[in-house]
């Protein structure tokens, strides 16, 4: 069975360009969401195998709604996306439980690899 994934970006064009790498090889897509408030809600409706979240998103931020998925769901799989220069975030967000994280702009191969390290 393909693999859900939950796409959380502010940038329309960033969610699209995921869900076209990950749609082209087999994964399926939960739901997108612009917010890290949205991605919440989407992951309880959703129940996805796996969450690309953004770090920085408007109302909440990525790491925000990495731990309020992870205090309801421990064993979400949440892979970080963020720009370069953001290492004290991405630290932030692997020591809140992300399994992963990709910076921006994304490849591809990168980010199939990152997906298929945490969900096979």
């Amino acid at each position: 069975m393909a693999k859900n994934v939950l796409i959380c970006d502010d940038a329309a064009f960033m969610r699209m360009m995921i869900k076209d790498i990950l749609s082209k090889n087999g994964y399926g897509i939960a739901g997108e969401a612009e917010n890290g408030a949205k991605a919440v809600e989407k992951y309880n409706e959703t129940k996805p195998d796996l969450v690309l979240m953004d770090i920085t998103m408007p109302e909440m931020d990525g790491i925000q709604a990495l731990k309020q998925i992870r205090a309801t769901d421990p064993n979400a799989c949440v892979i970080m996306c963020s720009a370069m220069g953001q290492q004290a975030m991405v630290i932030e967000a692997i020591q809140s439980g992300a399994k992963d994280f990709i910076v921006k702009p994304f490849q591809a191969e990168r980010v199939l690899e990152a997906v298929q390290k945490v969900v096979g």
